[in-house]
């Protein structure tokens, strides 16, 4: 008889997440899996060759004694629990596994992987901080372009240049700032509004669209933009699918937009920690919740599958 099987989940609380907590663990305890939740690594210490992390009950739990860790909390994410998610996820499952989540974390690295892998983004450049001059020739030669912190999420810190004044008055805020490059996009021609594709084990689970509010050119709700129902189409979703493969993520949130100077779909961001609709938007027909989470217990349940012996 095999031993029972126990994962560790740390979920987001709010927007609904608690709820979806509630569902996960009622699924995966029809299948014989016990999860333990609240596993804040914020919470945890380093004992030798254990991390020791607190449960929402109170009580620590030996990390590496887990069958697998589910780690699903964007907002709250801070560089100490990154740094143990690192170690944790060389002794055991993570989903999603590290080395992706930290890719997906870093615009210009996924970028950079999806066009080496001949998926469609919008053009990008990278340069060192002291070279202002090609930043110049950048916007000499694409009129509007965007800059995006590499390690940002939500829409924030996205700045729109649209003239060498706009960039004259950003250099001085950049160069106070402790990076140590510009990552820049050309700005894209779009309708104001995206495709966010949620791919779990690389299948397709669900599709809604965003769109920026006001005269604001972001999409992201938490810049102001809305979410309405949308339909996705192979060719929308088979680009989803091969941007969630190229990036080895389990779980995916993929962005995408269409160029109408390019005419073409261009992936625009690739997720980590897609969220689950609210409640207030499933009131409203997003309706995915349940598919997202049944596809997530089997994927849990297939990576910790044991053999009776």
């Amino acid at each position: 008889m095999s031993e029972k099987r126990r994962v560790g989940i740390w979920l987001y609380q709010n927007g609904g997440g608690d709820l979806i907590e509630k569902k996960l663990v009622v699924k995966l305890a029809e299948r014989g899996i016990e999860a333990t939740t609240g596993l804040n690594l914020r919470n945890a210490y380093v004992e030798n060759g254990s991390i020791l992390c607190m449960d929402d009950k109170g009580e620590y739990v030996r990390m590496e004694e887990l069958d697998l860790f589910f780690s699903y909390n964007a907002g709250e994410q801070t560089q100490y629990q990154m740094y143990l998610y690192e170690a944790l996820d060389r002794s055991i499952p993570c989903i999603n596994n590290y080395r992706s989540f930290a890719l997906t974390e870093d615009k210009f690295q996924t970028d950079y992987l999806l066009r080496n892998h001949a998926l469609p983004t919008p053009d990008f450049r990278l340069c060192h901080r002291d070279d202002s001059q090609r930043l110049r020739n950048f916007m000499d030669e694409w009129k509007q372009m965007v800059y995006k912190p590499t390690d940002g999420w939500g829409g924030v810190g996205l700045t729109k240049i649209d003239s060498p004044e706009a960039l004259d008055m950003l250099m001085p805020f950049l160069n106070q700032m402790d990076l140590r490059y510009f990552y820049v996009e050309r700005f894209i021609d779009y309708d104001k509004t995206d495709y966010r594709i949620d791919i779990v084990d690389g299948q397709f689970v669900s599709c809604y669209g965003r769109r920026a509010g006001g005269s604001d050119w972001r999409t992201n709700v938490t810049s102001g933009g809305s979410v309405f129902l949308r339909e996705a189409d192979d060719e929308v979703v088979e680009l989803a699918k091969r941007a969630a493969d190229v990036t080895g993520l389990e779980i995916a949130g993929v962005d995408i937009i269409y160029d109408r100077n390019r005419e073409e779909y261009l992936v625009l961001e690739v997720n980590g920690i897609p969220a689950f609709a609210t409640p207030e938007q499933e009131k409203m027909g997003l309706d995915f919740n349940d598919r997202k989470i049944e596809s997530i217990v089997d994927m849990i349940d297939r990576k910790t599958s044991r053999k009776d012996g």
